[in-house]
């Protein structure tokens, strides 16, 4: 999808994925996971495999955790306990990625907001717990509209709360979901290569990827200084 024409170098709002881009919560999601697993009397899966199943919000996640042979309200037990297990022990060990508090004060002059699948009390939550709340104008979760990401839904009422336009607005993340939430709302796509969900972005290519957030505030700032319109985010 195209976005409404202008230069790359305009990009004033920057909307962040949460987990695997601005928070490394892998353990805490696989520990919750397993204890849900192990109250409904099924064995500990490995934290890669719990991982895959990460970014579709929490229905998505325990469905598959449990398994295809799983009723409808066995998951709906199992969300339900995931939900309290989790509420308590988010925090236990999630941390922010290297370089990702070094990039949100670089930013800072920015317009930024989080839009994630994860519940959005949870994510205020964590933000608030690690000392990142203070960085974002907006917070959108998985419940905050009727529809998750990839559904284009929350990037427009963000941008429509900030009055950004699409050539102003970038969306930040590590996984297709985010890649294709930005392209169905015409926006730019940054993907970041460290995060849970890296694997899936050679399936839909961002319009650029980074290894580390840090490279993101000299990256706009080049693309500012240089008036860039075309190049590596030139779309067709």
């Amino acid at each position: 999808m195209k976005t409404d024409g202008g230069s790359a170098s305009q990009v004033d709002l920057l909307i962040f994925d949460l987990d695997g881009t601005l928070i490394d919560s892998e353990t805490d999601l696989a520990q919750s996971v397993n204890a849900t697993r192990a109250e409904m009397g099924l064995a500990p899966l490995a934290t890669p495999v719990i991982s895959s199943y990460v970014g579709q919000g929490v229905a998505v996640l325990v469905r598959r955790a449990l398994g295809n042979g799983a009723s409808d309200g066995q998951v709906e037990r199992a969300a339900q306990f995931f939900l309290e297990y989790y509420g308590r022990h988010m925090l236990d060990h999630t941390v922010t990625y290297p370089g990702v508090r070094e990039a949100l004060d670089a930013l800072t002059g920015r317009v930024m907001a989080v839009l994630t699948n994860k519940p959005v009390h949870f994510t205020e939550s964590i933000l608030k717990g690690l000392g990142l709340a203070s960085h974002f104008s907006f917070v959108y979760g998985g419940n905050s509209f009727e529809r998750k990401k990839p559904d284009p839904i929350g990037i427009q009422q963000i941008m429509q709360n900030t009055g950004k336009s699409q050539r102003q607005t970038m969306i930040v993340g590590d996984s297709e979901t985010d890649v294709a939430a930005g392209r169905n709302a015409g926006v730019w796509t940054c993907g970041v290569t460290y995060g849970i969900g890296s694997r899936t972005l050679e399936k839909m290519r961002p319009d650029v990827t980074i290894g580390d957030l840090r490279e993101l505030p000299p990256l706009l700032k080049s693309w500012c200084d240089a008036g860039i319109e075309s190049g590596p985010l030139a779309r067709t």
